[in-house]
């Protein structure tokens, strides 16, 4: 191999928008060769391969930044490449699209910036990466099959040097009555290092009535009715993946829209409902008035900084209340003081009376929870307002009645104004569990401030999202014959909906007919029916998010039923019929999906056998008997809720099944790959389909597919038409299900067994969010 050739690369940056653009564009086949060097291949979404003789080329960074205006997408992507060699580089780029995509600019630094840019038809990508995989034995970028390619090259990269490559393209998305949806594809393997930065901006001549991303945590900024920015959630780690983003137009009152999967072994399949509000106060009048009760331990624990916080954080709650809400104050330790016998109205004279008061409040004694919740929930209430109680505490209760169950029951059958119930954890001395059910038997949330964070500021965040209340007691239900066609829906309960919020309901299906939905509430002060029909002839493999979120959902439900379990003062076994069912179903759930927990982790590791069920059932509901069951207090305690209120209420995807242990490190797995409706186990260094592992210990399969072969070439056609390509493309031998069929599909040359991989269970310590 000569030096140019050894320097030249095959650049591979995956990141467009999604199939079904109608913008017109050529399509042009080369009639040349096209022989990429393979030890000097850059996939910078998922594995990056050196060159023998040189270090090579690196992607540092990805910049996407996308407009969509009226359903129109120009999206722009920055690379940042660098050249670790010591002498001049060239990078051949190869950019997948889909079919219909327009380029629209191509520039990069330096005296040769322009370059002849081509358009490869999809059966020559496929060519093209079938060559590529065939000299580097690795299929990583086999899941982008399926699109075309935009084909370019660079130069000079200059050694040591970093040059910046600023690719664009239009494309006109695909509509769903009301939604639009945006795709960015990103590479689906843990193994992908590459920072992206993500920033899209929507502008639309109706008003957006909301935004939401399955596949990542995003920020939105409104900057008007028709205007929203959207960039990935700060402080939040990055899922990898394809980006995927839909917005709602404004309709009347409410607004919802539909997305399904299919899925024949139930008759039927899975849906996501996601509904939003006006992006305006409506002109039917204003947000519902809310009442809101502050309940605020002043027990000893709570002297010096802690007890200064809450009253600052109080101080500026009743501030933030608007004229004609109402507010009171009760504290408490072994003994209660109010502000007020029952909520007053908000004004002048109340909240200057309502600081003072706050200014003597002082910090001893014990902590008498049970009182203090009495008194908040049997308070006289405000007519026609949304009744809200904020209930703080850094301890376990000390005085009074001190059962978990006794005070649960206070929200459950002695709530007799439906009051809404927001908990506070401070620091590590809580009940978990207890705070948790106080809040989710009540519409509210719970929260915790762990040790050096701030009360004020986590009292503060909770209380932005409860301004404006639009929609209260929402009740969604599906209308039917009289044959049940919906189950499993999930959350049972909709919680009420704020300024600027949106639901979404997730569930089960059956049949093909349209789905038709009833959602009943207070609609800004009045009792209103909207009434939702969706066909579900849609349903694609594309949306394999939609059961894989649900069975999350699920999971984090069945955990809460077994936590529950120990707040009953009686002794729980492993064996209890109650507790055998509910880890079941955790376990069956979990491995089908690849959604893992603390309790279940383990089952990422080598040598568990996932086919010895009543193996894992012992393992499994121990862990759950000695943590979820008798852990009630303490940061193991804290931690336990963390994870159970994200899974209950999961909206975006969690790939690398994030969670945190009993000290608060931040947990990730990276032995389980969930790809599109797949999930696949490391087993003897291959990669194994659930369906698979959790059926033979020792999977025998009945056919065997060498990389390069003809047979190979069809099935990556076959799995690219299902959107299951990336299956193959997790690095090393996979065995999978395809038609019934189980199939080894050879990469590694090899036939010696692998070593076990390094520890997939990884630990860091982190105060940053799952």
């Amino acid at each position: 191999m000569d030096a140019r050739a050894c320097r030249r690369l095959c650049l591979f940056v995956a990141a467009v928008a999604p199939a079904g653009f109608l913008v017109a564009q050529t399509v042009t086949t080369p009639t040349t060769s096209h022989r990429p060097i393979a030890s000097n291949v850059i996939v910078p979404q998922s594995r990056h391969f050196g060159c023998i003789v040189a270090p090579g080329l690196t992607v540092e960074e990805v910049n996407a930044n996308v407009e969509i205006v009226e359903q129109v997408a120009t999206t722009t992507l920055e690379i940042a490449i660098r050249n670790n060699g010591g002498v001049r580089a060239e990078a051949e780029l190869l950019i997948p699209v889909p079919a219909g995509a327009a380029v629209r600019e191509f520039k990069y630094d330096g005296v040769s910036s322009t370059s002849r840019i081509e358009i490869l038809a999809a059966d020559e990508a496929r060519r093209i990466y079938n060559d590529i995989v065939a000299r580097m034995r690795d299929p990583a970028l086999l899941e982008f099959a399926g699109m075309q390619v935009i084909r370019s090259s660079v130069f000079p990269i200059e050694p040591g040097g970093m040059q910046k490559v600023r690719v664009g393209y239009d494309a006109l998305l695909n509509a769903d009555a009301d939604r639009v949806d945006y795709v960015l594809p990103r590479s689906e393997s843990l193994d992908y290092r590459v920072p992206w930065n993500v920033n899209l901006k929507v502008r639309t001549k109706r008003p957006i009535s909301t935004v939401y991303s399955p596949s990542h945590e995003i920020d939105v900024r409104r900057a008007a009715e028709n205007i929203v920015n959207v960039s990935l959630a700060k402080g939040r780690p990055v899922q990898p993946g394809a980006f995927r983003l839909s917005y709602l137009l404004e309709s009347d009152g409410v607004n919802a829209t539909l997305m399904a999967y299919p899925d024949d072994a139930i008759g039927g399949g899975y849906f996501l409902l996601l509904g939003g509000l006006p992006a305006h106060e409506a002109s039917d009048g204003p947000s519902i008035k809310r009442e809101l009760t502050l309940v605020l331990d002043r027990s000893g624990s709570m002297n010096g900084e802690k007890i200064e916080q809450v009253r600052e954080a109080a101080k500026q709650i009743i501030a933030g209340l608007s004229q004609g809400e109402s507010f009171n104050i009760i504290t408490y330790s072994d003994t209660l003081t109010s502000f007020s016998s029952k909520p007053v109205m908000k004004n002048a004279q109340s909240e200057k009376d309502a600081r003072a008061f706050l200014d003597q409040v002082q910090s001893n004694g014990g902590t008498n929870i049970h009182a203090a919740l009495s008194e908040a929930l049997g308070q006289s209430p405000t007519k026609d307002t949304l009744p809200l109680v904020l209930f703080l505490t850094d301890g376990l209760p000390t005085v009074g009645n001190t059962s978990e169950l006794a005070i649960r029951e206070l929200v459950t059958k002695a709530n007799p104004h439906a009051r809404r119930v927001f908990t506070f954890g401070v620091g590590a001395d809580v009940n978990g569990p207890l705070l948790d059910k106080l809040a989710s038997a009540s519409r509210g949330m719970a929260t915790y401030a762990l040790p050096g964070e701030d009360v004020e500021v986590k009292v503060a965040q909770v209380f932005r999202g409860l301004k404006g209340p639009v929609l209260t007691d929402p009740v969604l239900t599906a209308v039917t014959d009289g044959k049940p066609r919906v189950g499993d829906v999930l959350p049972a309960t909709i919680d009420d909906v704020f300024e600027g919020g949106q639901f979404i309901v997730m569930g089960t299906y059956r049949g093909h007919a349209p789905l038709e939905f009833s959602l009943k509430g207070n609609y800004r002060g009045k009792e209103r029916v909207f009434a939702f029909s969706f066909p579900v002839d849609k349903a694609t493999v594309r949306n394999a998010f939609v059961p894989r979120l649900w069975a999350s959902r699920k999971i984090g439900v069945l955990i809460d039923a077994i936590t529950q379990l120990g707040g009953t003062g009686q002794q729980v076994a492993t064996n209890d019929p109650r507790m055998k069912e509910l880890v079941d179903e955790v376990v069956r759930l979990g491995t089908k999906y690849g959604i893992l927990t603390e309790y279940t982790a383990f089952l990422a590791r080598e040598g568990v056998d996932l086919s010895d069920h009543e193996s894992i059932r012992a393992e499994a509901g121990g862990r759950f008997k000695d943590r979820a069951v008798a852990a009630r207090t303490g940061i193991a305690s804290v931690n336990q809720s963390m994870n159970g209120q994200a899974m209950r209420a999961q909206a975006c995807a969690n790939t690398s099944n994030a969670f945190y242990d009993e000290n608060m490190n931040r947990v990730s797995i990276s032995s389980v790959q969930q790809v599109c409706d797949l999930a696949f186990y490391r087993r003897d260094g291959r990669w194994v389909d659930s369906r698979v592992v959790t059926r033979d210990k020792d999977p025998k399969p009945t056919k065997t597919i060498e990389v390069g072969s003809d047979e190979f070439t069809g099935l990556i056609r076959r799995l690219a038409e299902e959107d299951r390509a990336g299956a193959i493309s997790l690095g090393g031998d996979v065995i999978l299900i395809v038609d019934g069929e189980t199939i080894l599909v050879k990469i590694d040359k090899t036939e010696e067994a692998k070593p076990a991989d390094a520890d997939p269970i990884a630990a860091a310590p982190s105060n940053t969010g799952i």
